[in-house]
């Protein structure tokens, strides 16, 4: 799952989007108007997305080797030793570089590059190619250091930007580009995994925000084609493999259920480390790219001792599930593999935590599969405790259970244990949703203030504004007019409200025609005498909920907009019918889209 963190160097601006070199005319009918065609575009960029994990993964090994030295095929956490002075000075040097990098960048862009998830959910796919480099080079240079982190935050970022930048260039339409970001980001992760099944979950889970059949087509040719690329460069993943076991039991099944709940906490722990350790490098003294290095050196000072906290441990995950670990060995791992984590992100490294969950939620289910046999159960081996905590630990942080649930089984090949991965994956689930509510990436938006729980499209309550839906023609009158002028002016029928307003044109008030008939009032009283909602006024900037959420609160039908609370000059006026109409129409367009009903009738 992609990290999404710059060094705190570069300052978060509005997004900006470069033009694109758009398709010929007639080439851009075709996949606009064509199922098949949009297929073949998503295939395509299903290929470029398995390009781009070879490219990342071998740069990143080869970069390894080179300033590591390890004498393997590059993978720093399965070493068992590692030289002392590399370990130091590389992880610092490359913490040196990635904060050297961040000055560069905030000079360059001058603003935050867009998630996948972040462009799905407010900008309907669009993505800046651009950015995206720059968070892959970040990635590069992170992973390639040995921070605790791993790759999948660049390669999934640039992919996603290349399915973007393709259907902008072809010009789909907008549900069409959300669909092509996925397919760019869940190919990815299928090539990286061998996984096309969970790299299509992945899509539909996180990238897109919901699942429907007319989507399935090009999200699975693209991970397909993506795995077909990386076959074809021979870079494929290896799959993990572990002993077949007996069906599931009762007692399995609640031992299953707890390790679920544990590898919850334990993910929540870390979500939270990571926002604490943030906190305390942005207190350190002296300028913010030097954090990133000092990060650097605790990292590289614990690899000294277990050179497992490297990188994002996909080897040493092998080594747990192959090997005997100790149950005292289990926790000292997990405690620095966690402790690696919250400092290679919060110190600025730029990654993400889906590789590095896996490992972790191996080393807990160990751990766990480690107490069962010292309390006398034998019914779950230690690797099968270890494939469900991986399970559970990954649907924890990165918040996409189906996706866990389906990489699980397709790495191990193992279905005998479907029950239990499924168990442990919703048990995990429900915690995390029940203590604490969010996935690593949304919590992440809501550290930033944006109200994102997932890749829905929710771009259309930004943009759906008052200053669209009001009405600007007002005719207003001065609040010391007497009743008797007010009523020659508007007969009974000819109007609801009327609107008040001084002489400098700020906001005085409402008053019902209704009420203005109202034999009680003498001809002579003024209309400020029977005016209401003085207070209770709407701005251009707010979206259609808040404006809807204003109505119920002053408890009216029609409210004045006004350029600015302070200053009061009346802008135009919002009925609450229209904009709820308006807000039931988006609400239904969105349904449509997420369902694919909208494609479908256009294809049909």
């Amino acid at each position: 799952m992609a990290g999404y963190f710059l060094s705190s160097s570069v300052k978060i601006a509005t997004p900006r989007f470069r033009r694109v070199v758009h398709a010929p005319q007639h080439l851009r009918a075709l996949v606009r108007a064509d199922e098949i065609w949009l297929t073949v575009l998503a295939s395509f960029i299903g290929s470029l997305a398995g390009f781009c994990v070879w490219v990342m993964t071998c740069g990143t090994l080869w970069l390894h080797r080179l300033l590591f030295a390890p004498g393997n095929n590059g993978r720093l956490s399965g070493l068992l030793h590692i030289s002392p002075w590399r370990a130091l000075l590389v992880p610092t040097l490359g913490g040196l570089a990635m904060g050297l990098f961040g000055l560069l960048v905030a000079r360059w862009i001058g603003r935050r590059p867009i998630d996948p998830i972040e462009a799905n959910a407010l900008y309907g796919g669009r993505m800046s190619v651009r950015d995206s480099l720059v968070v892959a080079a970040q990635t590069f240079i992170s992973n390639g250091a040995g921070a605790s982190i791993g790759l999948e935050a660049g390669f999934t970022q640039i992919a996603a930007a290349l399915g973007s930048w393709l259907g902008q260039a072809f010009r789909v339409r907008r549900e069409d580009l959300r669909v092509l970001v996925g397919c760019g980001a869940g190919g990815a992760i299928g090539a990286a995994f061998n996984a096309p099944v969970a790299g299509a979950f992945y899509a539909f889970e996180l990238v897109i925000g919901a699942y429907s059949l007319v989507n399935l087509p090009p999200v699975a040719f693209a991970t397909i084609s993506a795995i077909g690329m990386t076959y074809l460069l021979g870079g494929v993943a290896p799959v993990v493999s572990i002993f077949s076991h007996d069906a599931l039991s009762f007692p399995s099944g609640i031992a299953a259920a707890i390790l679920g709940v544990v590898c919850a906490l334990v993910g929540i722990a870390i979500m939270k480390g990571v926002t604490l350790t943030e906190r305390l490098f942005r207190r350190l003294p002296g300028p913010a790219w030097l954090h990133t290095s000092f990060g650097g050196l605790i990292v590289g000072g614990m690899a000294i001792d277990t050179p497992s906290v490297l990188s994002a441990g996909h080897a040493a995950m092998h080594l747990v599930l192959d090997g005997d670990l100790t149950l005292s060995h289990g926790v000292v791992l997990l405690l620095l593999k966690a402790v690696a984590v919250s400092v290679s992100i919060g110190s600025g490294f730029r990654g993400g935590l889906f590789f590095a969950s896996l490992y972790i939620g191996v080393l807990t289910g160990d751990i766990f599969g480690g107490v069962l046999v010292w309390g006398g159960y034998g019914g779950l081996s230690l690797a099968a405790c270890a494939v469900l905590g991986m399970s559970a630990m990954a649907g924890a942080i990165v918040g996409s259970p189906m996706t866990m649930i389906c990489l699980t089984l397709e790495m191990t090949g193992n279905f005998t244990l479907s029950g239990a991965v499924l168990l442990a994956s919703v048990a995990s689930l429900l915690t995390v949703r029940r203590l604490f509510g969010y996935s690593f990436a949304t919590w992440r938006f809501h550290l930033r203030g944006e109200s994102i729980r997932s890749a829905v499209d929710i771009g259309w309550l930004r943009t759906l504004n008052v200053r669209r839906m009001m009405r600007e023609q007002v005719r207003m009158l001065p609040p010391d007019m007497s009743l008797a002028c007010a009523r020659a002016l508007f007969p009974p029928g000819s109007a609801q409200r009327l609107v008040l307003a001084g002489e400098d044109g700020r906001y005085r008030g409402m008053v019902p025609v209704v009420e203005l008939y109202n034999p009680v009032h003498p001809d002579e009283a003024k209309l400020e005498e029977i005016a209401i909602l003085m207070r209770h006024m709407l701005t251009p900037q707010m979206n259609v909920r808040e404006a809807v959420a204003a109505f119920e609160k002053a408890e009216a039908d029609e409210l004045v907009v006004v350029d600015h609370p302070d200053t009061r000059r009346v802008l135009g006026i919002l009925t609450e019918k229209h904009a709820l109409r308006r807000y039931a129409e988006e609400l239904d367009r969105t349904r449509r889209e997420l369902a694919g009903e909208a494609r479908q009738r256009t294809y049909g």
